[in-house]
């Protein structure tokens, strides 16, 4: 991540201790991602130019201590809809650029915007995470800040096993920007760090920190070493956090500890699941806060003091194992909540045969046996799973199958996934759902995105090819529809692959994609 050089990289592997701020130089021509032989036999860009052709409906409220919906984040805003108000590429001639971030890795994950439109994220690789403060045109870094060494990366490099990294959703991955342009996350050493970025009188960028919580007395934080799980059970690492309503910061582990810190005071409570792991972010209401393990959906609120609080519980089929393409035995989803007035909330399951889109009632008062909406199988029999968020706008759902998706070297030579990707609506009258389309599209591991302002689903898509090129696609499919509209070839090679990172919408139109060695970008050049 602008870490030039292999022996900076290593360098970085040795940098165990507290995060460190650092400035960088005026922005640069941009470093591209180099595209691996074969990238003149697939073609560039298929398809036609779309036509803007906005969605009517609502969009999800704005969170009032996050950033503008569409830039606090992964999942775009306090519900997950995966959504933006402006509108994406069209296809009229695009352009893809890339920037690479490390020799090893360089994945940008979380991209957010602040008021200027300049991006803050967090990259990560085989050697550590790096937020980052990027020039949105250029993808040139103004300014970075080292976070501590996730116990993983130690483990992975110690023992030559690098799949373990692959599986740590830890250590800074889901982060948030908030309201007043500063970026929240839970570092590796069980710290909620705030951070605030600033143009110094020389004209040069920097981050500081204006806030840090110590989970220590709530969350085991001896991490020496990481293993899968933490039999000793003295490891136990913040997946995720976000702000309720209230403005008070919920926190996630892996071992199922739910928490708050009120920013105000620094009070810290939390509860514990048991035997539950959550691997996935949540998502936030102004009446309560969704998550997820890998038992059960749960809808918490917070008792006046802070301590988290359960509503409802409901529980759903797990399934039998892990399939490929999922991080652990449960709902690979951040729940969404969307509909009216935040009605529903849904996520997948983990069935053996097929996975379901499961949609529930939000209320605290639903009669027993009325939560459940529907429970709708997708993709083939003994080949469905997905480990990204769904999208959700209106009553509607959108959701794609990663199975057979693990890592970066899953889909090498050629090889791709089985593919899929379906939009489920829920009735009218709520007494049901519907499967409206189905596409064959082969996202393999994104976040996707849809765009309110034109109508169009971004998928990055990569499709099986004889030769053995691995070509990655940013495509584009009709949310009324289904019909692919346009692809546009963002590169070749496993530099391209974007490991489960999300397409991010900018609020310039361009289409922003987290990829192995860096971050990409899609953006109309006519």
């Amino acid at each position: 991540m602008s870490r030039r050089t292999l022996g900076r990289a290593l360098a970085f592997t040795l940098a165990l201790a507290a995060g460190t701020a650092v400035t960088a130089p005026s922005p640069a021509s941009a470093d591209p991602i180099p595209k691996a032989s074969g990238h003149r036999l697939v073609d560039a860009y298929a398809g036609a130019p779309a036509a803007a052709r906005p969605l009517p409906g609502t969009p999800p409220p704005q969170h009032p201590h996050l950033a503008p919906n569409g830039r606090s984040g992964m999942h775009a805003d306090g519900w997950g809809s995966a959504t933006s108000a402006w509108s994406g590429p069209l296809g009229t001639r695009p352009r893809a650029d890339s920037e690479r971030m490390a020799l090893l890795g360089g994945e940008c994950a979380t991209v957010t915007f602040d008021r200027a439109g300049r991006i803050v994220t967090v990259c990560g690789t085989f050697t550590g995470f790096l937020v980052k403060l990027l020039d949105p045109r250029s993808l040139a870094t103004l300014a970075e800040y080292e976070l501590p060494q996730r116990p993983s990366t130690v483990e992975a490099i110690t023992r030559l096993d690098f799949s373990r990294i692959f599986k740590d959703t830890s250590g800074g991955a889901y982060s948030y920007l908030d309201d007043e342009d500063r970026l929240v996350l839970a570092d590796s050493r069980q710290h909620i760090v705030r951070l605030a970025h600033r143009q110094r009188p020389d004209g040069e960028w920097e981050f500081t920190v204006t806030d840090d919580w110590d989970l220590g007395e709530r969350v085991p934080h001896d991490c020496a070493t990481w293993a899968d799980p933490y039999p000793d059970g003295n490891c136990d690492p913040v997946t995720s956090v976000m702000p309720d309503w209230q403005g008070r910061i919920w926190w996630v582990t892996r071992q199922g500890r739910i928490g708050t810190v009120d920013p105000a005071t620094g009070t810290i409570r939390s509860v514990r699941l048991d035997d539950e792991e959550i691997q996935n972010s949540f998502s936030v209401a102004a009446d309560g806060v969704s998550i997820v393990s890998d038992h059960a959906l749960y809808e918490f609120t917070a008792a006046a003091d802070g301590t988290p609080v359960v509503v409802w519980r409901q529980t759903y089929d797990r399934g039998t194992g892990t399939k490929p393409g999922s991080v652990n035995q449960g709902s690979g989803t951040t729940p969404d909540i969307f509909g009216d007035g935040g009605r529903y909330v849904a996520i997948t399951d983990n069935a053996d045969d097929r996975m379901h889109v499961l949609v529930y009632r939000r209320g605290a008062d639903v009669p027993a046996g009325r939560r459940l909406v529907c429970e709708v199988p997708v993709f083939a029999s003994g080949a469905s799973t997905t480990d990204n968020s769904l999208i959700s706008w209106g009553d509607s759902l959108v959701v794609e199958n990663n199975y057979g998706y693990e890592n970066v070297s899953s889909l090498t030579f050629g090889r791709s996934v089985v593919g899929g990707v379906a939009r489920i609506d829920v009735r009218p009258d709520g007494s049901g759902c519907e499967t409206v389309w189905e596409s064959a599209e082969r996202s393999p591991s994104v976040v996707p995105k849809l765009s309110a302002g034109n109508g169009l689903i971004y998928l990055y898509t990569k499709d099986p090819h004889s030769l053995g090129v691995d070509a990655w696609y940013l495509t584009a499919v009709d949310f009324r529809t289904g019909q692919t509209r346009w692809k546009q070839l963002v590169g070749t090679g496993v530099g391209y692959d974007n490991n489960w990172a999300p397409i991010t919408l900018g609020p310039d139109g361009t289409a922003y994609i987290g990829v192995f060695n860096g971050l990409a970008a899609v953006r109309d050049d006519g």
